[in-house]
C-alpha cells in the first residue's frame, strides 16, 4: 500500500480555493501546468510511501497516539507561493504551530516506516498545480516557467479562505487507476478536544 498521512480540509474550504482557482487557470501559463483535482488537496504532514498490510497495526497505533496527545487546532487556507520552477500551491495560516507540532510528531511516529534520517521539514500547503520534468530544459524555459508560476501565485496572493477546524488525523492511501491519481481514508482518527 502506497500511504501518507495528512489534515483533510473540509468541503467549505476546498469549494472557496476551487472557485478562487478556476480564474488562474486559464491565465498565461497555467496551460502548461498539471492541476492537481480537488480530491487532491491535502496537508500532507509526512509520507510513507510503501507499506505492508502486515505492519498497519503498528503504524495505526503509532498515529493513534499521536492524534490523542495533540489538540484540535484553527486554520485557513490563505495565500500562494511556488517550490522553485516546478509546484504552484496555496498556503495555510491560523495556529499552524500546531499543524506543525502535529507533524513533527507523525515524522517521529513514522521514522521505522519511512526510513528518513534527515532533519525534519515541513512547509504547510496544499499543492495546486506541477509543471512538466525540467531535466533537459534550456535555462531559459525554466526561467519563463518560474516568472509563470510567480504570475499565478500572485494571482492567488490575496486569497483567505474560511476558517476551519483541523479535528482528525488521516491515513490516506493513494492508487493509480488508470493513470489518474486516487486517495481513500484508510483510517481517522480524531485529535484531542481539550476545550
Amino acid at each position: 500500500m502506497r500511504l501518507f498521512v495528512a489534515v483533510l480540509p473540509p468541503v467549505e474550504a476546498l469549494q472557496g480555493l476551487f472557485d478562487a482557482v478556476a480564474p488562474v487557470r486559464g491565465l498565461p501559463g497555467a496551460d502548461r501546468l498539471r492541476w492537481t483535482t480537488v480530491e487532491g488537496w491535502h496537508l500532507t504532514l509526512a509520507f510513507l510511501g510503501q507499506v505492508s498490510e502486515d505492519r498497519l497495526p503498528e503504524l495505526e497505533a503509532g498515529l493513534a497516539d499521536v492524534a490523542e496527545t495533540h489538540p484540535v487546532h484553527r486554520l485557513r487556507i490563505s495565500g500562494a507561493g511556488r517550490f522553485g520552477d516546478r509546484v504552484l500551491w496555496a498556503g495555510v495560516e491560523g495556529q499552524t504551530w500546531a499543524l506543525r507540532r502535529l507533524a513533527e510528531a507523525v515524522y517521529e511516529a513514522t521514522a521505522d516506516f519511512t526510513g528518513e534520517v534527515d532533519t525534519f521539514n515541513f512547509h504547510a500547503h496544499l499543492t495546486l498545480a506541477r509543471a512538466g520534468s525540467s531535466r533537459g530544459h534550456r535555462r531559459a524555459v525554466q526561467r519563463v516557467a518560474a516568472a509563470e508560476l510567480d504570475g499565478l501565485a500572485m494571482a492567488l496572493a490575496e486569497y483567505q479562505g474560511p476558517e476551519w477546524e483541523a479535528a482528525e488525523l488521516h491515513l490516506m492511501e493513494s492508487r493509480l487507476d488508470g493513470g489518474l491519481v486516487h486517495y481513500e481514508t484508510v483510517r481517522a482518527w480524531p485529535l484531542a478536544d481539550w476545550s
